[in-house]
């Protein structure tokens, strides 16, 4: 089978190790790519120019249409933002007209046939959980994980169709299958403040250095998260505390890290060294954390809101 790897906006910008070691993995399982020039999903736009945006996701289906290929995500937005398009247009017919005549200007035609999903999905149900637990001959015994699922990703599920919104199991299984111990924690279903980041950011600062202290509280070595809006906000969160004297926490990692790991591949090809903190244990040469004061409090301002945070 082949896919069109859909990277969104943020990826190559902000994140460029997901798409190295997404596409390392990838390799890895013999899972072909192929080559599509895509545009911005349009989710920037939904809340500003309902159409802009509709015709921004639709052109890309319809970029993967024409070489009938599905579509993988990396961002868990993304995957939100063109799967929401999808069903807008296979329930409104005057959309759909709208968007048919925009993309026939560029000799484009819209099918509503290509699939779309996140990574995750296409290795727990493509490759499946029970082969890859067969190919990881690292296995990650021992590694606690804590596992934030990603807003965009779960609701709504009914459109989205990643997980049960309210029970999701994916992401454990995926844990699991290379080893790893996936860790229940208060934070894994919560948002992780990036929306707000605009309008609020000392809300959405806030709401990011809460999880940090939830992910403290569940004893786990590493914070998973495969959304690369989280991505920025821990990286923001745990630069705030480090400017501060403070320590963060030991490690953000992605998925496709962790599996490359489990079947072997050198940290730096996954590019581990490129996240915001490095996880010390898995990097294999990263320094040891910077000295400081464990107890130490920060102080967080949001509105009428005072958080004190470890």
């Amino acid at each position: 089978m082949r896919y069109a790897l859909f990277l969104g906006c943020k990826i190559p910008s902000y994140a460029p190790q997901y798409e190295t070691s997404a596409r390392a993995v990838l390799k890895e399982l013999d899972l072909k790519l192929a080559n599509v020039e895509f545009n911005c999903c349009g989710y920037p736009l939904r809340d500003q120019h309902f159409h802009s945006y509709i015709l921004s996701s639709a052109r890309n289906l319809a970029l993967a249409e024409a070489k009938n290929l599905p579509v993988i995500t990396l961002c868990k937005c993304c995957l939100g933002s063109l799967r929401r398009a999808q069903s807008f247009l296979a329930q409104q017919p005057e959309l759909l007209a709208m968007v048919k005549a925009k993309l026939a200007l560029e000799g484009l035609e819209y099918k509503g046939t290509t699939q779309v999903r996140h990574l995750q999905s296409v290795l727990h149900d493509d490759v499946g959980v029970d082969k890859i637990g067969d190919l990881a001959a690292n296995n990650l015994d021992g590694l606690k994980v804590a596992t934030m699922y990603g807003c965009h990703a779960l609701r709504p599920s009914r459109i989205t169709g990643f997980d049960n919104a309210f029970d999701p199991s994916l992401i454990e299984e995926l844990l699991q299958a290379i080893g790893a111990e996936a860790v229940p924690w208060k934070g894994r279903l919560k948002c992780c403040g990036g929306p707000l980041r605009e309008r609020n950011p000392e809300l959405s600062l806030a709401t990011i250095m809460m999880r940090l202290q939830e992910f403290a509280d569940s004893g786990a070595s590493v914070l998973n998260v495969d959304c690369p809006h989280t991505l920025l906000q821990v990286k923001w969160a745990h630069e705030t505390l480090t400017a501060q004297g403070k320590t963060s926490l030991p490690g953000v990692v992605l998925y496709p890290q962790l599996l490359g790991l489990a079947l072997g591949l050198e940290p730096r090809r996954l590019d581990l060294d490129k996240n915001t903190p490095a996880p010390r244990d898995l990097t294999g040469s990263m320094p040891p954390p910077a000295a400081g004061q464990g107890n130490a409090m920060v102080k967080v301002v949001s509105g009428n809101c005072c958080y004190l945070l470890p």
